[in-house]
């Protein structure tokens, strides 16, 4: 099994323990994914943006950042995206950078100051799923309304009136905020959990489309080292509860499907 070069087993366990933290409203914010040409399209995805230009003829690639607070922190996400089944987002935690990249039937988790980390087999469900996906990414609309969640009402966000859907269960609850054009890109996530007490912010800015991104782009850096794992032989080992790799698993949907 990986080990980060600059930790032993605790310090790796403490570290994937921060990262998890830090990251925790990011992996309920679905997120995955890919980007700036004269051609983008910048959207109205940020508090203070105007009405988003049509973009119906641009190519299906996506850019976003995420920006997730609560009372352990802030991080900012990257993520960026090219058809349905490419995704790469980049996040700096405790001053490692730590990516997370999905390229068709392969999911990499890795460590980039380490160089380290895993390739893991999707599930065959996962994949099939793509096609249906539209972008990997900012797909919260989604996910609220598989839990039952229902649209609430319109709220005004920094001048844009936006729908707002909330779903309250025995986990607590998750209120998103969406635009109204036919994209339903996401711009809020509010995340409150009963277990814990805590209430978790995720915030979606300088959404664009259109960017001119190579498959290369997708592919891990050639000299991190990965351990390769079948999806069934990860979830046997995850079931043990032993770390696997320098950094934890984000966006599971996207490894096992939903």
């Amino acid at each position: 099994m990986l080990e980060m070069r600059e930790a032993g087993g605790r310090g790796r366990v403490a570290l994937l323990a921060r990262l998890t933290m830090v990251l925790g409203s990011l992996v309920v914010a679905l997120g995955l994914l890919v980007g700036a040409a004269p051609a983008r399209a910048q959207e109205a995805a940020t508090p203070e943006a105007g009405a988003p230009p049509a973009a119906a003829d641009l190519p299906n690639t996506w850019y976003a950042q995420a920006l997730a607070y609560s009372d352990a922190g802030i991080n900012v996400t990257h993520f960026w995206s090219k058809g349905s089944d490419k995704l790469r987002s980049e996040t700096v935690v405790a001053g490692h950078r730590v990516v997370t990249i999905v390229n068709g039937d392969t999911y990499y988790a890795y460590d980039l100051l380490s160089r380290a980390g895993l390739a893991i087999q999707r599930s065959g469900i996962a994949v099939q799923q793509d096609s249906g996906r539209g972008r990997p990414f900012g797909k919260e609309l989604d996910a609220v309304i598989r839990l039952g969640g229902e649209h609430v009402g319109d709220e005004d966000l920094g001048g844009r009136t936006l729908d707002v859907y909330q779903v309250t269960d025995d986990l607590g609850q998750r209120k998103l905020w969406v635009t109204q054009d036919p994209r339903r890109l996401s711009i809020r996530l509010k995340l409150f959990r009963r277990s814990t007490g805590q209430t978790l912010h995720t915030d979606f800015l300088n959404w664009s489309q259109g960017l001119p991104i190579t498959d290369a782009f997708f592919q891990p850096e050639p000299d991190v080292t990965l351990l390769r794992l079948g999806f069934d032989e990860y979830v046997a080992k995850q079931a043990s509860r032993e770390p696997l790799g320098p950094v934890p698993v984000l966006y599971t949907d996207l490894l096992h499907g939903h």
